[in-house]
């Protein structure tokens, strides 16, 4: 790895820090060549501290360590993506980033998809005639009930595996999207969300 430390006059590059899962940012900091080799050493992250001048190994006070993964060199060879497993919260203040964001697990359009059901879940707890929604099918589920779910998840799985069997591409992805959709559903009616799957296979594959 052919870092430029050279291209700063104080010998320095970013260093930006993401979780390794959830791909979060937690925080920026800096590194010379000693911090870079010592954090390769030890595979704690470590910085040049600008205020203290010298180097930091983050967590060494709070014991909230950043483990190290992986490094990668950016383009001009002056940036790096240091990828951790943090052991705590990573920001002095006390939260999981130096953005005071929860460092929880987004999924992109899934997790935005997920957040439209939580909101639907929620309608169906009203009482009809006050409902913005007056024609939510998902409310409608819900208003169902746990066995119409289910029995809505067990109809898409067996028209996905129809459509496996054969070569209609177009079919096979719309029932798939059909099946992961009400299985969203279902996960919502069961008071759990994609994050507690990803936990449970996380921890089958550790």
């Amino acid at each position: 790895m052919n870092i430029d430390f050279n291209k700063n006059q104080d010998g320095l590059v970013p260093a930006i820090i993401q979780d390794v899962n959830t791909k979060n940012v937690l925080m920026l900091g800096y590194m010379n060549e000693e911090a870079f080799l010592k954090t390769n050493e030890t595979k704690k992250v470590t910085f040049f501290s600008r205020t203290k001048k010298r180097l930091w190994t983050k967590g060494e006070d709070s014991g909230n360590f950043l483990n190290l993964v992986d490094i990668k060199l950016d383009c001009d060879n002056d940036t790096l993506l240091v990828s951790v497993i943090p052991q705590g919260p990573t920001c002095h203040k006390g939260t999981d980033t130096c953005w005071a964001e929860n460092n929880e697990p987004n999924f992109g359009f899934l997790s935005n998809l997920e957040g439209i059901i939580e909101k639907r879940k929620r309608m169906s707890e009203v009482e009809p005639e006050l409902r913005e929604d007056k024609k939510s099918y998902v409310v409608s589920l819900f208003d169902e009930g746990i066995n119409k779910i289910a029995q809505k998840v067990g109809e898409e799985a067996v028209e996905t595996v129809i459509e496996a069997k054969d070569d209609n591409d177009e079919l096979f992805l719309n029932e798939s999207a059909d099946l992961l959709f009400h299985y969203l559903i279902l996960l919502q009616a069961k008071g759990f969300t994609l994050k507690n799957i990803s936990q449970v296979l996380e921890e089958r594959h550790r």
